[in-house]
């Protein structure tokens, strides 16, 4: 294995704070809809796990599209992201990544989309605690 690039971000004060990177890149205040006021403050962490998972899974498809052979248009994926509290009182995501393939039938789209998801790095990591539903629009 060849590590390609390392990413790093720095949390203060949790959900309702700050997420920083150390090269200033990333400097974000968050939002919390969990917390009446803070709600519109800023991106929350799902919203910001939604962007980079939609813009990774994106790229998936497009390469799952060249290595079938199966020609794509002007492509857009949406992730859409829910933080859900389970039966023992902890948290767990849920995931629906909703793709457009102008010009691809739904058999086809759907093929490159399951193909994508088997090899997105973010798809892997969610991979046996997370439900990712994939939707050809």
């Amino acid at each position: 294995m060849k590590t390609l690039f390392t990413a790093e971000a720095i949390s203060k004060g949790a959900r309702s704070g700050t997420v920083q990177s150390p090269d200033g890149l990333l400097n974000v205040t968050l939002g919390n809809p969990l917390e009446p006021g803070l709600e519109k403050r800023g991106p929350n962490p799902e919203l910001l796990f939604a962007g980079a998972y939609s813009a990774c899974y994106h790229g998936a498809v497009g390469n799952a599209a060249k290595k079938l052979g199966l020609p794509t248009g002007n492509t857009t994926v949406r992730a859409v992201v829910s933080l859900i509290e389970d039966d023992q009182g902890g948290f767990r995501l849920a995931v629906a990544l909703h793709a457009q393939l102008p010009g691809t039938d739904h058999a086809q789209a759907l093929r490159i989309m399951e193909a994508a998801h088997q090899t997105c790095p973010y798809s892997k990591a969610l991979r046996g605690d997370t439900a990712v539903t994939l939707v050809v629009d």
